[in-house]
């Protein structure tokens, strides 16, 4: 998220502000693409640095292999789960912006982890997805070496 916002701020914008200017000096505003177009995309260019900027100040750095109780789903674990068909997964929660499903590394706020939050092996959790109701069982529940 910094790398990003230090881009933005450091080389687009002052990138597109001075394509605006350019623009702006060419005289009718209305029908001129590049003035429109720039004047768009700093807004855009804004909008994602204040929404970066809000998520890094709330942000917080979790050491899973930190964690005290180990024997609970929480943020960082990974968790063998399995189905009524006893298919099984292995899934670690991660945050929102580290999310990777082909990775199966699952969003904090997914309803998935959001079932399993809190689960102990043995649990049965129920998760509400698109296509209906699904219940797993919690075979395991592990976090990386201290």
């Amino acid at each position: 998220m910094r790398a990003r916002y230090d881009h933005l701020l450091g080389t687009e914008r002052p990138a597109i502000v001075e394509i605006v200017s350019w623009a702006a000096g060419n005289g009718d505003r209305s029908e001129n693409g590049d003035y429109l177009y720039g004047r768009k995309r700093m807004r855009e260019i804004d909008r994602e640095l204040a929404f970066l900027a809000r998520r890094m100040k709330a942000a917080r750095v979790i050491d899973p292999a930190k964690m005290e109780d180990r024997s609970r789903v929480l943020f960082g674990a990974c968790v063998e789960i399995a189905d009524e068909d006893d298919n099984r997964r292995v899934l670690t929660i991660v945050g929102d912006d580290e999310q990777d499903a082909s990775a199966n590394l699952i969003g904090w706020s997914a309803p998935i982890a959001k079932a399993l939050r809190g689960a102990r092996v043995g649990d049965l959790r129920v998760v509400r997805l698109p296509a209906g109701e699904k219940e797993w069982e919690i075979m395991s529940v592990s976090y990386p070496a201290a």
